[in-house]
C-alpha cells in the first residue's frame, strides 16, 4: 500500500508540473501545507510573502495551496486572474471567530478607533478595516501609527495582547483565537524542556501569553525560520503548526526540531484546514480550473484597500 501511495504521489507531481507549465500557473503554498505540496510550489511563504507574490503575479491562473482567506486575498490583489483553491472547505478557525455583524457592532462601540485586522479574516471583515497586518509585520504596522491613536485589533487576542505587551499600547482586542496555536500548553512545553534542557523554544505570537512567556524567541513563521537557521543552537522546541518543520529541516539539516504536541497523546499540532489540501486535490484543481474563488467587484474594491495599505507600509519600512 505504501509503494502505491508513493507512485501515485509521483504521478501527481509529474502531472502538476506539466499542467503548471501548460496553463501558465503560479502555485502558491503556505508553510503549513504538507511537504509534498511545499516542494512542488513556485513559492512557499507566510501570509505577507504570499500576498506580495499574488499582487505581483503575471499569470493566467493562481492555485493557492492554503486556506480560504488567503485565496480571497490573492483574488482581491489580482482580480482579473483566475484564483483556485484545491478545497473550498479549507477555512480558518481564527477567521471564523470574527462574524461580520458582531464585529461591526463592536467597531460601532469605539467610533474614535481605527481598525487593524490580522490578515486571517474574511473579505467581509476587511471591508470594515483600515489596515491589514500579518504576524510578520504586525508590530511595525501598529507602531506606524501615533502613540495616541486609539486602535481596535482583531481578531486574534493573543497576537494583539503580545503587541500591547511589547509596545506599551492599549489596543482594544477582539476576543478571537487560532485553535491550532491557542491549544498549546505550558505543561507540554515544560515537559519537553525538562527532557531537552539544551533546546531553545521558538513560538508563534498566536500562542497564549503563558506560552509566549516561556519562549526564547517569538515571531512569525518566516521569523522562526530565520532564527533557527541563523542561531548557533542545535535543538529547538517549536510552538506552531507542524508544517513549518519541513522548511526548518531543509534550511538546517543538521539541527533537531521538536514540535509542541497538541494534546496529552503527543499528537502532531496539525491545522485540520491546511491539511485538507492534498496532491490529488491540487492536481484536480489544476486540471479542472476549479473550485474558483468568486468575489463581488464591490467587495473586492472595499476589501483590498486595507491590504494595499499594508503592502505600502511594509515597502516603506522595507519589510518586503
Amino acid at each position: 500500500m505504501l509503494i502505491i501511495d508513493i507512485e501515485q504521489t509521483m504521478n501527481y507531481k509529474k502531472e502538476i508540473i506539466r499542467l503548471k507549465k501548460e496553463k501558465n500557473v503560479l502555485l502558491l503554498a503556505h508553510y503549513y501545507q504538507i511537504p509534498e505540496i511545499q516542494d512542488i510550489a513556485d513559492y512557499v511563504g507566510d501570509s505577507l510573502g504570499l500576498a506580495q507574490k499574488a499582487a505581483e503575479a503575471k499569470v493566467d491562473m493562481i492555485v493557492f495551496a492554503g486556506v480560504h482567506f488567503m485565496a480571497e486575498t490573492a483574488k482581491m490583489l489580482n482580480p482579473e486572474t483566475l484564483v483556485v483553491l484545491p478545497d473550498l472547505e479549507a477555512g480558518c478557525s481564527l477567521a471564523d471567530s470574527c462574524p461580520l455583524d458582531d464585529f461591526k457592532a463592536f467597531v460601532d462601540k469605539h467610533p474614535d478607533h481605527i481598525v487593524i485586522s490580522y490578515i486571517n479574516t474574511t473579505a467581509a471583515i476587511k471591508t470594515v478595516t483600515d489596515v491589514v497586518c500579518t504576524s510578520g509585520n504586525a508590530v511595525q504596522i501598529v507602531e506606524s501609527f501615533p502613540r495616541d491613536q486609539k486602535i481596535i485589533f482583531a481578531p486574534d487576542k493573543n497576537l494583539g495582547g503580545y503587541i500591547n505587551n511589547i509596545t506599551g499600547r492599549n489596543m482594544v482586542l477582539w476576543d478571537g483565537i487560532c485553535e491550532v496555536h491557542d491549544i498549546l500548553t505550558t505543561e507540554a512545553i515544560i515537559s519537553l524542556k525538562e527532557e531537552n534542557p539544551d533546546a531553545s523554544l521558538v513560538a508563534h505570537p498566536e500562542c497564549n501569553a503563558a506560552v509566549l512567556e516561556l519562549a526564547d524567541y517569538v515571531g512569525s513563521t518566516t521569523g522562526m525560520l530565520k532564527y533557527t537557521e541563523q542561531s548557533n543552537q542545535q535543538k529547538f522546541i517549536v510552538a506552531t503548526e507542524t508544517g513549518i518543520l519541513h522548511q526548518m529541516q531543509k534550511l538546517s539539516p543538521n539541527k533537531h526540531f521538536l514540535v509542541v504536541p497538541s494534546d496529552e497523546t503527543c499528537s502532531c499540532n496539525d491545522c485540520p484546514y491546511m491539511k485538507l489540501n492534498t496532491m490529488e486535490k491540487l492536481y484536480l484543481a489544476l486540471k479542472n480550473e476549479k473550485p474558483a474563488i468568486e468575489l463581488d467587484a464591490d467587495l473586492i474594491e472595499k476589501a483590498k484597500k486595507p491590504i494595499e495599505r499594508m503592502l505600502e507600509i511594509s515597502k516603506k519600512l522595507k519589510l518586503i
